[in-house]
């Protein structure tokens, strides 16, 4: 039997019941992504690691010692996320040999609950971009139609998921990074609150908008995903300590009655495709007959959000990628000074996205720009965080698009920034405001590829998310 088309809480009954092996799930996985290696999914698989980790679980299990409902369930990590001993590309050259010193809290609480990892996640070079077209290793392909894009950053991680090549993968949302590919591939994302899961070990590209997230097959799924990756890390200044350990698995009751769901009226204007626009709405009438309330909502200043991300995300970035000189991390080559050094390196290390965004950073911190740009962006950011929690006065969750088309060709946006920029326009309004959401598929295209909607919620509002996110992936007639 191909367990792999299973979800990860259906293999996880299995093997609880003993009648699957850990061994057998990770060998079918490994067989999957080597016989998948076109779409170039993970940067590197761990085979050895992997079957080292299944064994053990299954010796565990005989011994009759009790674990957790994830042992010995394989996933996969995306690639700027550090794991002790294997590498931690970023998918740039300026890390292509780096070997990772220590795990990231969230690799060490995976491996508490006796995960098994399988591989490790092409991305967006430093996790910059919308189709893992920055990467340096090549793109994802889409699962779905190899000639189109997976979506990014974690499009390695959400293309993995969608074809079947392990049963959930971790990836970080700084703009929209594991929706807008889970929405693209055709499986449920989540970005959890800020704070939420500590970004300790996980490369940074923009401090303040980071937040790793599951990507897996159903919303219960994510659930169980959440339960093990979140909670309070004092080696990190922004982890949250005041939010009580919950159980994301008691979130479902099955029902949205009473449940007010807002459409932004800012969201389904210009540039949305249509066939996106009717899906959403379609969702909008079924939860309707679900007993949910309807509100259309305006949140005027959302439109200015895009702008305000790449302003701040990219100042940060500038800031966190100064580290990269060449000196402790580099590529190989001879220098005859200091300068040449740091020069050569950034220029041949870096992709064409990276110094784009480096250049914009260091502009608007600049002398003479920073009030111009930076401030003012940090202005725009409060007009948006009050903005939605006015909206939270009257709605309990928000209900858009994740992206405003399906997956578009690879190349077809490779060279017009603007438009590559415009794939997040739905999604980055709920990193400026440290929000959870999460993005589940909804329908098709009229040319077979996935659809996704987005749920937006209050500040640790995932339990609501999650229940009425599941109303729908649930549905009897998915």
């Amino acid at each position: 039997m191909d367990y792999t088309k299973l979800s990860l809480l259906e293999v996880s009954s299995l093997l609880q019941e003993g009648k699957v092996t850990s061994v057998e799930l990770t060998k079918q996985c490994l067989n999957n992504i080597e016989q998948n290696k076109r779409l170039n999914a993970l940067n590197s698989v761990c085979s050895e690691f992997a079957l080292e980790q299944a064994q053990k679980v299954d010796k565990m299990r005989a011994d009759g010692v009790k674990l957790g409902a994830l042992a010995g369930v394989p996933i996969t990590i995306k690639d700027n996320i550090n794991i002790k001993g294997l590498k931690t590309t970023c998918s740039s050259k300026f890390l292509e040999n780096f070997e990772a010193p220590y795990n990231a809290t969230i690799i060490e609480k995976l491996l508490a609950e006796n995960v098994v990892i399988v591989g490790k996640n092409n991305l967006d070079e430093f996790a910059m971009g919308s189709s893992t077209e920055n990467s340096a290793f090549g793109p994802a392909l889409n699962p779905h139609n190899t000639n189109y894009v997976s979506g990014g950053s974690s499009g390695g991680s959400a293309c993995a998921v969608a074809a079947n090549l392990c049963f959930a993968s971790i990836g970080t949302d700084t703009g929209g990074s594991v929706r807008q590919p889970a929405s693209l591939c055709g499986v449920v994302g989540l970005k959890p609150t800020y704070g939420l899961v500590s970004r300790y070990g996980i490369v940074a590209f923009a401090s303040s908008l980071d937040q790793a997230g599951p990507l897996t097959k159903t919303v219960k799924d994510s659930a169980l995903m959440l339960n093990a990756i979140c909670g309070y890390d004092q080696r990190e200044e922004t982890s949250n300590k005041n939010q009580p350990k919950i159980d994301y698995l008691k979130s479902f009751s099955g029902s949205v009655k009473g449940v007010k769901i807002g459409l932004v009226k800012e969201f389904f204007g210009e540039g949305l495709n249509s066939e996106v626009k009717a899906s959403i709405l379609k969702v909008a009438e079924f939860y309707k007959s679900k007993g949910a309330e309807i509100i259309e909502i305006s949140m005027p200043n959302v439109g200015n959000a895009l702008a305000c991300y790449y302003v701040l995300s990219s100042a940060e970035a500038a800031s966190n990628l100064a580290r990269f000189d060449g000196v402790k991390y580099g590529v190989s080559g001879s220098y005859s000074n200091l300068n040449e050094l740091y020069l050569k390196n950034r220029s041949n290390g870096f992709g064409k996205e990276v110094k784009r965004r480096i250049m914009l950073g260091n502009y608007v911190l600049s002398s003479g720009y920073y009030d111009a740009y930076y401030k003012k962006a940090k202005a725009v950011q409060k007009l948006i965080v009050n903005e939605f929690a006015k909206v939270f006065e009257t709605c309990d969750v928000l209900l858009t698009p994740t992206s405003p088309t399906p997956a578009f060709k690879i190349g077809e946006k490779v060279n017009d920034t603007l438009s590559m920029y415009l794939s997040d326009v739905y999604t980055v309004p709920v990193n400026i405001a440290e929000l959870p959401a999460i993005s589940v598929p909804c329908g098709f295209s009229s040319n077979g590829l996935p659809i996704g909607m987005q749920l937006i919620g209050k500040k640790f509002s995932e339990q609501t998310l999650f229940n009425v996110a599941d109303v729908f992936d649930s549905r009897e007639a998915k």
